[in-house]
């Protein structure tokens, strides 16, 4: 079944809109939401780390914010450069650059790289996240 131009641009821009909201939810601390937009079986690859899935990701956030390590708050900016849509997956790499803010003050933290993420259409025709290869190295 030939999938029309049109819905192609409308699911592009939906997985540009939940990268925004996502870098968004990040930057105001709201795991709930980021949570939400992923897959449950998510898996993230993370260079010097063994991939990892959606309950470590939660578990790491949440120890973040509530002081069980180093309070932090994060800021970036994602850049897509290539949006591919294959059905009910989709991948785009981007240009990611993030910061790490100490809330209590102390070195703020600059990364920067590119990411390779991978899209999965659900049932109710919404995308969430399914697979993240984050490249980021720290700037100097």
């Amino acid at each position: 079944m030939a999938v029309s131009l049109d819905t192609i641009m409308k699911d592009e821009q939906k997985i540009r809109n939940l990268v925004k909201k996502w870098m968004e939810s990040t930057k105001e601390g709201d795991t709930e939401t980021v949570l939400s937009l992923m897959t449950d079986d998510v898996v993230f690859l993370v260079a010097g780390q063994k991939p990892f899935g959606k309950e470590v990701f939660a578990q790491a956030a949440t120890q973040m914010k509530s002081g069980q390590q180093s309070a932090v708050r994060f800021e970036g900016s994602s850049d897509i450069e290539e949006i591919k849509i294959l059905g009910d997956w989709a991948f785009a790499r981007a240009k990611l650059k993030v910061s790490t803010v100490p809330i209590n003050g102390g070195e703020i933290t600059h990364r920067s790289g590119y990411t390779l993420s991978i899209f999965q259409k659900g049932q109710d025709g919404e995308w969430r996240l399914s697979r993240d290869a984050n490249l980021l190295t720290v700037d100097k």
